[in-house]
């Protein structure tokens, strides 16, 4: 099962951190975010990976051809580039990269969490996928526990004390009832961590959804048009997730992994 990674925002939240870089490439513990991220993709593995970029894309590429990923996968013994993107196969791990560029496939005033699958789709092809966000860490067990090959959609969650903060997942039974944005009265606790395993039907209701009121294209409205179908289905985080949104969250993530290693 392929997993698309997507890595195309500005990340304005980090402030003067993502100026001059991709968020995905600030440093934790002396090495970038992504880094991070990628080696629990391998752990979980996953050999196919498609990497969504847009701002400053071209570091994320000098990134994949650095000392960093030669530590996680080898040495690039193969690249290509065809419609789909630049391809990256790396020797030693056997593991391929996808590397697609969002704003040569859709402009740059195309926006939303929905976008960077529009512009994977051909990399992405007729099977089920996993998606997740390049700014968020999760573990490998639960990126290994979203590989379900069966016809449903999956959405994994985690409870929040605070979930007026967050996007809240209101569930029956196992089924997806429907999506409520930081809720003002208490509809459940259940926060929406951006990891997915998705059907093919996913792009025929990307192609249904209009602009939010924030003027972006958001995969949680493609999301809740399957959940009225009873085609969604929520899973819990069993090990760890940490949002990678912040400065302050930089701190937080440096202590995890310090403790964890």
């Amino acid at each position: 099962m392929k997993i698309v990674i997507s890595a195309a925002g500005k990340g304005t939240r980090m402030l003067h951190l993502a100026k001059h870089k991709p968020k995905h490439l600030i440093e934790i513990k002396g090495k970038p975010f992504l880094y991070h991220l990628l080696k629990n993709v391998k752990k979980a593995g996953f050999s196919d990976i498609i990497l969504v970029v847009g701002y400053k894309g071209e570091q994320i590429k000098d990134f994949l051809e650095s000392s960093w990923y030669r530590d996680l996968f080898g040495k690039v013994s193969f690249v290509t580039e065809d419609r789909q993107g630049l391809h990256y196969t790396f020797s030693r791990s056997k593991i391929k990269i996808t590397l697609v560029d969002q704003f040569k496939v859709l402009g740059k005033k195309k926006y939303g969490t929905a976008c960077p699958l529009l512009a994977a789709k051909e990399a992405i092809g007729k099977g089920n996928f996993i998606s997740i966000c390049g700014d968020d860490l999760y573990s490998p067990k639960d990126l290994k526990s979203a590989k379900i090959n069966d016809n449903f959609n999956y959405v994994v969650s985690l409870p929040r004390e605070h979930p007026e903060q967050y996007g809240i997942l209101v569930t029956e039974n196992s089924y997806l009832k429907k999506i409520v944005e930081k809720p003002k009265k208490y509809v459940g606790n259940l926060s929406n961590t951006g990891l997915y395993k998705f059907t093919p039907e996913i792009f025929k209701a990307i192609k249904k959804i209009k602009k939010s009121p924030r003027g972006e294209y958001e995969i949680t409205d493609a999301i809740s048009l399957l959940a009225k179908k009873k085609k969604v289905k929520v899973l819990r985080i069993k090990d760890y997730f940490y949002d990678f949104s912040n400065p302050a969250d930089i701190m937080k993530i440096s202590k995890f992994l310090a403790k964890k290693s």
